[in-house]
């Protein structure tokens, strides 16, 4: 063939962002499937691409023999000789092909091939790049809308930010930036959405790798706390816990082992400079910074700021806290629709009830099979 193959290798190769023997394979099978369509031939058919040489050369492999039935697979010792000097009857000799032969159809054959494994190869890397990626920040740019779905540009493919995912509140117009935790990175075409263990419904994406992002993931949160303060980022403090409500309210429980260090105040920042940051990232969601404690009832007190209870009393085999509070401070304690409750619940892992000062009393009271749970 005439053009320079290795120019075009290595051009194809830099445009995919592939290696070149996958692409000098690619075009090694494309070849010899053309060859096999073209002609005819099964298994008797090598393709040979010599880097030094520029060259590509097509070899059918056949068996001398003294009558020759199948031209396909057989060829007479006076051919052979012309290719093998060596060559023996019942011994088998490589006939170069020309491919200046090769038809229209057969060379579109070729091409599709090429196309198709290049294309699977590219999609096998993208899926590893990204999967290395799961767990973390992207940045990417809105492109199009599909039923509820985000559809985001990540630079060489496409992610989805599912409706589930969104933030309820905020709203997108196309070319708008977007980050967005990379929640899983899939092989496969479709994505299932699971609803209190049911599935609710099935995304369709034909081109793997199929990239799910959240900006509602408490981990988003969890990054974005890593990116924005330095001490978390480099393991001085630690984030033990995060529960969300996403858009409206989250709770952060931190600790360091450094006795010299408040965690809380650290991360809050400057004026709550900080919090603030993030706190605008997240389309103004409100986040409380609480310090953990390892002793649950303490944990479980702090998570309840800014209600400060008075009294409490721990069911360790039930995982549940009684915790008394002012009559006043009942309503904030519970929080708006109760969200303060949930998101302490959330971030301790315990069932929490909360009491004004004075039932809290009544109950304690009372015997205890006659507790209501």
């Amino acid at each position: 063939m005439s053009m320079k193959l290795k120019n075009v290798i290595e051009t194809v190769a830099r445009e995919k962002n592939v290696p070149e023997e996958i692409i000098e394979e690619a075009l090694k099978e494309g070849i010899r499937t053309a060859v096999k369509k073209e002609f005819g031939y099964r298994d008797n058919v090598k393709v040979i691409f010599d880097k030094d040489k520029d060259e590509l050369k097509v070899l059918i492999k056949k068996k001398v023999t003294p009558f020759v039935e199948n031209p396909r697979r057989d060829i007479s010792l006076e051919e052979a000789k012309k290719y093998d000097e060596r060559a023996e009857v019942g011994k088998s000799v490589n006939v170069p092909l020309d491919l200046e032969h090769l038809g229209r159809i057969a060379l579109t054959i070729a091409k599709d091939v090429i196309s198709q494994k290049v294309s699977q190869v590219e999609k096998d890397i993208l899926y590893r790049e990204f999967k290395n990626l799961e767990g973390k920040i992207v940045t990417g740019t809105v492109r199009r809308f599909m039923d509820g779905d985000i559809l985001v540009d990540l630079g060489r493919i496409e992610a989805i930010l599912p409706e589930e995912e969104q933030i309820k509140k905020e709203k997108y117009k196309v070319g708008d930036r977007i980050r967005a935790l990379i929640l899983r990175v899939l092989p496969g075409t479709s994505y299932n959405i699971m609803e209190r263990g049911k599935l609710k419904r099935t995304i369709h994406v034909y081109e793997p790798p199929l990239i799910i992002l959240s900006r509602t993931h408490p981990n988003f949160l969890k990054k974005l706390l890593e990116i924005e303060i330095p001490e978390i980022q480099e393991g001085v403090i630690e984030v033990k816990a995060v529960a969300r409500e996403p858009g409206e309210r989250a709770k952060v429980a931190v600790w360091t082992e450094d006795k010299n260090i408040d965690p809380v105040g650290v991360v809050v920042g400057l004026k709550g400079s900080r919090i603030q940051n993030i706190s605008n990232e997240l389309s103004g969601e409100k986040i409380d910074v609480i310090q953990w404690s390892k002793d649950p009832a303490e944990f479980v007190l702090r998570a309840l700021a800014p209600a400060k209870p008075t009294k409490w009393r721990l069911l360790e085999d039930e995982k549940r806290i009684e915790v008394a509070v002012p009559k006043n401070e009942l309503s904030l304690a519970i929080g708006k629709h109760g969200i303060n409750a949930k998101l302490a619940n959330k971030l301790t892992g315990w069932h929490i009830d909360i009491l004004s000062e004075e039932d809290f009393e009544r109950v304690q009271n009372l015997p205890r099979g006659n507790r209501k749970k």
